[in-house]
């Protein structure tokens, strides 16, 4: 299984790209995955979406010594529960810590646990974004209006996670891509009518397999969208995609 990941500021952002991804070993066989986006409306909105990362990379390690240590080995949907439940816990400890505001906690967040042995998965979208599944696309909308984890810190978590109905589980794929909602904002900016179909882009990007024997696999396909499309990113971007391996 090869894992690509690539992340790109937008054209129409000019200081800080305001998403972010990681891409962690939870596990002997696991990987915990997440893609995050910050709210533009939001103060200083990509410190959420880097605060949020640092965390999870955090609580992904702390997790992957103690399976080795423990020899435990929660089930997916379990063990992504307790990692949100952590993610949670020490965000409300850091906001009280540095007395932050709600607006300054706004991304929004795809995150997903891995078992690369069997390519199953648990996924959960907390706001916008997209993912893909061997092909089969599952785009969550929220009309530029996220419901950002954020707005949730002070709420039960249990009666709030298990109210969740943006939820995927995998029992078995072969190629598997979450991204930001970047990806529908290509654009050719030189000459409007040469513009591609989203869905043309798309699947340039999360089905098309040429190239993917190289680790910045994603990096060259934007790339070519950029040099010989003459289409540029111009939200920010990140994507993350798995492969199984033939």
């Amino acid at each position: 299984m090869k894992i690509y990941t690539t992340l790109h500021i937008g054209d129409f952002h000019t200081n800080h790209c305001e998403d972010f991804f990681i891409n962690e070993p939870i596990g002997t066989h696991k990987k915990l995955i997440a893609v995050l986006d910050g709210c533009t409306m939001g103060t200083e909105s990509v410190f959420a979406s880097i605060l949020y990362g640092k965390i999870l990379r955090n609580i992904a390690k702390k997790k992957y010594y103690a399976e080795f240590i423990n020899k435990n080995n929660p089930n997916l949907k379990t063990e992504l529960k307790e990692v949100v439940r952590q993610l949670i816990y020490e965000i409300r400890i850091i906001k009280n810590h540095l007395g932050l505001e709600v607006n300054e906690l706004l991304s929004t967040l795809i995150i997903g646990i891995i078992d690369i042995t069997s390519t199953s998965a648990e996924i959960l979208a907390i706001g916008d974004g997209l993912i893909s599944i061997d092909g089969k696309l599952t785009e969550y909308e929220q009309d530029d209006k996220p419901d950002y984890l954020g707005y949730h810190l002070s709420e039960d978590f249990n009666t709030w996670y298990d109210a969740q109905k943006q939820t995927i589980s995998v029992s078995s794929f072969q190629d598997l891509s979450v991204c930001t909602d970047g990806i529908f904002t290509f654009r050719n900016l030189e000459d409007s009518s040469k513009q591609k179909e989203e869905t043309e882009i798309i699947d340039f990007l999360l089905n098309d397999a040429q190239g993917s024997e190289f680790d910045n696999f994603l990096d060259r396909k934007i790339k070519i969208l950029k040099d010989k499309w003459r289409h540029v990113v111009t939200d920010d971007l990140a994507i993350i995609r798995i492969k199984k391996e033939a």
